[in-house]
């Protein structure tokens, strides 16, 4: 039996990992209704590539791959593939990772968010990116509406649930919990998420 390393991430924080290809990781909502953003990076030199929310629904012609199909980098590269998906939750490719600015037009300053959380976790391991890609919003419910709004409604995903990846390329792995406490987005409130790496 393979053994796993289990990552714990607090509520409103951030974590990075690498894995190497072939490696799988699971991304569990431990208590349910919290949204994981994902962003994937792979590092050659001065040649990074990553996570393209744009790219991989461009090459599957979905707005979120299913199950046995692949997310896709900024150069069209096979980065991850979802392997298991157990939650009901559609999850999104559309929205950008919480930020300042969306706090502050909350009235919000100061606020924890995702896109400082993937900065730091990427200063950490010595990595620059030239943008700040879309994040993959794993258990995120927003769906486009009949009327074309979008909307983020409360996520319903359930406690334990997840999703099981699998990596195509070595790979530096940032996953959130997302920070948003003002809105349904998280069921009202902000919880951990834990990742465990076979």
């Amino acid at each position: 039996m393979s053994e796993q390393v289990k990552i714990d991430i607090p509520p409103q924080q951030g974590r990075g990992f690498w894995v190497t290809k072939g490696q799988t990781f699971r991304v569990v909502d431990t208590e349910g209704q919290q949204v994981a953003d994902l962003w994937a990076i792979a590092t050659n030199g001065n040649e990074n590539d990553w996570l393209s929310t744009s790219q991989t629904r461009d090459i599957t012609e979905r707005l979120f791959p299913t199950v046995g199909e692949s997310f896709y980098s900024e150069k069209a590269k096979p980065f991850l593939t979802l392997v298991q998906d157990n939650s009901p939750s559609p999850h999104d490719m559309l929205f950008p990772a919480c930020n300042p600015g969306l706090y502050e037009r909350a009235g919000l300053s100061n606020h924890p968010n995702c896109r400082d959380n993937l900065l730091l976790e990427l200063k950490k391991a010595d990595i620059a990116l030239p943008v700040v890609p879309d994040p993959v919003n794993f258990f995120q419910r927003s769906e486009p509406q009949s009327d074309g709004r979008l909307e983020v409604l409360a996520s319903d995903n359930p406690p334990g649930g997840n999703v099981l990846l699998r990596a195509e390329t070595n790979l530096y792995v940032v996953v959130t919990a997302c920070s948003v406490d003002f809105h349904p987005t998280n069921g009202g409130r902000c919880t951990g998420i834990e990742i465990t790496v076979s």
